[in-house]
């Protein structure tokens, strides 16, 4: 997948399928949306485009913006999955804020592209104070050449799927519900570095995953599997995600052990996929009750694997 970070910096005489979103999770709605722009590129002989933005637009312009379910990097590895050619990372500041919806269209969706088809989910609003959506883009495809297509909404048990319902599921440690919405367990990956050794030295040796600004939405201990990316080697493991009262550690982290492996794991990619809620995070009085209780997590995530 080609990578393209700003505004007009890309450029296809090939015909581009696209689509532009946050698609942050990548839920089940989401996936139908890149199966149509991927399925729709190979009949035309074209390329599958996706158009994300980084900030993400309610983190800018939302007083308490909603946690992310994704970090940028899972987002895009997200898009190479699913077979898009193109992603175009725009990044939503006050300049692309003010455009006005034809500027939009023109200064960002055309300007350097060969677009065929721009398909959107049925909610898109684009453009300064929201004012475009899908009738906009409709009339502009008339004027420009181009044609538009909306998704329907995909449901699960009645109910529309959406990037919120999954974060209501992860904060309820539902983590059953937010599979059948993502179609796979929740996954957060990032790179193994250097912590301060305190699992070390209560016998369980932790790799640290660095989440960099990314806070999810969800807490507490878990039985994970953690995957090596490169090489797809994989583990059982139990994961603690918080700020460690007990050491009095003020950054979230996700602390994984891996359960009967000793592993070097420092500098490389993890996917932890979220399995089981065991319990809250808790301050323990000391470290000798801290390492009991996580004994008995290691052991919980045993029991859940067996």
């Amino acid at each position: 997948m080609q990578l393209i970070r700003g505004q007009a910096r890309h450029t296809s005489e090939q015909a581009v399928i696209a689509t532009i979103g946050n698609f942050d999770g990548m839920h089940l709605g989401h996936q139908a949306i890149m199966n149509r722009v991927t399925d729709l590129a190979q009949q035309h002989h074209a390329k599958a485009c996706v158009f994300t933005f980084q900030p993400l637009p309610h983190e800018v312009l939302a007083k308490s913006p909603l946690p992310r379910l994704q970090g940028t990097r899972d987002r895009l590895l997200g898009f190479n999955q699913h077979g898009v050619d193109l992603c175009i990372v725009l990044p939503f500041n006050e300049q692309l804020r003010a455009l006005t919806p034809q500027a939009f269209i023109e200064t960002v969706l055309l300007k350097n592209l060969n677009l065929h088809t721009l398909i959107v989910g049925d909610d898109f609003r684009f453009g300064n104070q929201r004012a475009g959506g899908f009738d906009t883009l409709v009339e502009a495809g008339k004027q420009h050449g181009f044609a538009v297509e909306d998704t329907p909404t995909v449901l699960h048990e009645g109910e529309r799927i959406s990037s919120t319902r999954v974060r209501t599921c992860l904060a309820d440690n539902d983590l059953d519900a937010a599979k059948a919405l993502l179609g796979k367990p929740y996954r957060l990956s990032g790179r193994v570095v250097h912590g301060q050794k305190v699992g070390r030295q209560m016998g369980f040796p932790t790799a640290n995953i660095a989440l960099k600004n990314h806070e999810p939405p969800l807490k507490g201990v878990f039985a994970v599997t953690a995957t090596c990316q490169y090489s797809q080697q994989q583990w059982n493991a139990v994961a603690n995600l918080g700020r460690r009262p007990t050491v009095e550690g003020l950054k979230l982290l996700l602390e994984v052990h891996l359960l009967n492996a000793k592993e070097d794991l420092y500098g490389k990619h993890l996917h932890i996929d979220f399995m089981h809620h065991l319990r809250g995070e808790k301050k323990f009085a000391s470290l000798d009750e801290l390492k009991a209780q996580i004994a008995l997590d290691a052991q919980a995530a045993a029991d859940y694997f067996a």
